[in-house]
């Protein structure tokens, strides 16, 4: 029998990779990226870098701890870059990489077809529940 190396060994797993399956790693980077918050910081960051404060502001309703985790987490999936800007007080600036932009494309077309296709669901969630009272 063949060894494998540890490439071998990650492109086999790759092609094998079924989001359908919990335990598949793929399944557990779903369900990060179609995090509200995910969504709102990667759509946010499309335009350009930002700072904390800046996201902080334009993320209606985001706690700072809230954010502080979803920014250290999309960091660590190689989504976003932190840079430091030594000054008073420090500068902190947040900027997405080329992975992130690419995830950005996608996730800005769902937030983009939740802007103007809300009305129509609202609309259908009112007659459901009118034709349906009890849930």
């Amino acid at each position: 029998m063949a060894t494998m190396t540890a490439a071998q060994r990650r492109e086999q797993a790759r092609v094998e990779y079924d989001a359908f399956l919990r335990s598949c790693p793929t399944n557990q980077l779903l369900d990060r990226i179609s995090d509200k918050w995910v969504s709102l910081v990667v759509s946010a960051l499309a335009a350009g870098p930002m700072r904390y404060s800046d996201l902080g502001r334009k993320i209606a309703g985001v706690s700072p701890k809230m954010l502080t985790q979803t920014l250290r987490s999309l960091e660590r999936d190689g989504l976003l870059t932190r840079t430091v800007t030594p000054s008073v007080p420090v500068r902190v600036d947040y900027e997405l990489t080329a992975l992130g932009h690419s995830l950005a494309q996608l996730l800005t077309a769902v937030k983009d077809w939740a802007e103007n296709h809300f009305d129509e669901v609202h609309e259908s969630r009112d007659r459901y529940d009118t034709e349906n009272p009890d849930g």
